[in-house]
């Protein structure tokens, strides 16, 4: 069975995440291998335009890269990293902690856990306060 059905569950979360205010932040981890990327950070931020985008920082062993993307385009994005090298996701969130993981037959699944954060990302709570 393919892990993308279950990976699309688990970015559904995410998005709803976003809606009900409560996002923290989004890690990919857990390679498979020593890999020249290590992690990718994901976390919301306001353009010039004061519209959400997500920033994705892909953390290497020598650098980090930023891009900048909407949070649809986001998606395909982290996607292709699952399997290939990353094993797992980690959304964090006010209320609760969503972890996406493969295992070793590549099977997604989706668990949650007590919130590591208490509060949603500082980029979150300004939305929250503009009414956006």
């Amino acid at each position: 069975m393919s892990y993308e059905p279950v990976f699309a569950l688990f970015w559904e979360r995410v998005k709803q995440s976003i809606l009900d205010k409560t996002f923290a932040k989004l890690t990919l981890a857990k390679t498979i291998g020593d890999t020249e990327l290590k992690n990718i950070y994901v976390r919301p931020i306001l353009d010039e335009n004061n519209e959400m985008k997500m920033s994705v920082i892909a953390r290497y062993k020598t650098e980090e890269v930023e891009s900048f993307h909407s949070l649809e385009d986001t998606y395909p994005i982290l996607c292709s990293y699952m399997n290939n090298p990353f094993l797992s996701a980690l959304l964090f969130t006010s209320e609760q902690d969503v972890v996406f993981k493969l295992n070793k037959k590549r099977a997604g699944s989706i668990s949650e856990q007590a919130p590591t954060f208490l509060n949603p990302s500082d980029v979150i709570l300004e939305m929250k306060a503009k009414g956006m």
